[in-house]
């Protein structure tokens, strides 16, 4: 892989173009509107209004460069378009948790951006998901976590449309 790229699913690419439109768009007019308004506010020196729009702003403006970054360096992947029926990068895969009979995990192997581990989003560079690259149903995979050692079971590898 190559290391300048940053891989993500197409859902996890819009967002990014979603967040980077909503910035230019609404946000950095709206804090120059902030700014403006604070200025009128007379001495700069001790004006508040104006310090924390400022610091606002360049959050904003720190904030759209590191998108765009990442947007340019981005490779998107699609796996619903890759051959193989095992694990890659965008599957979702269910586990079953064979420490705890009975309770299964559902976790989708995503970009470290759009990694949420709440939501069963985990980041390629995570040790599980490294663990089931290249995994088919039925394997068996055991995981150092915290709380020790776990054992799970691949019970089905799930490849939706643009990564969604």
């Amino acid at each position: 892989m190559d290391e300048s790229k940053i891989h993500m699913t197409p859902k996890g690419f819009k967002a990014l173009q979603d967040e980077l439109k909503q910035l230019k768009t609404v946000d950095r007019p709206a804090i120059i509107k902030e700014i403006s308004a604070a200025r009128e506010l007379g001495d700069l020196s001790e004006n508040a209004e104006y310090h924390y729009a400022r610091e606002k702003q360049g959050f904003i403006e720190g904030r759209i460069a590191e998108i765009e970054d990442k947007l340019s360096r981005a490779e998107v992947i699609d796996s619903s378009k890759l051959p193989g029926d095992d694990v890659k990068f965008g599957a979702t895969v269910d586990l079953s948790d064979l420490n705890n009979a009975g309770s299964k995990v559902q976790y989708t192997i995503v970009g470290i951006d759009e990694a949420n581990a709440s939501k069963g989003y985990i980041s390629i560079t995570s040790p599980i998901a490294r663990m089931l690259i290249s995994k088919k149903i039925g394997d068996v995979i055991e995981v150092q976590t915290p709380g020790g050692e776990k054992s799970f079971e691949v019970m089905s590898i799930e490849y939706t449309q643009g990564g969604d």
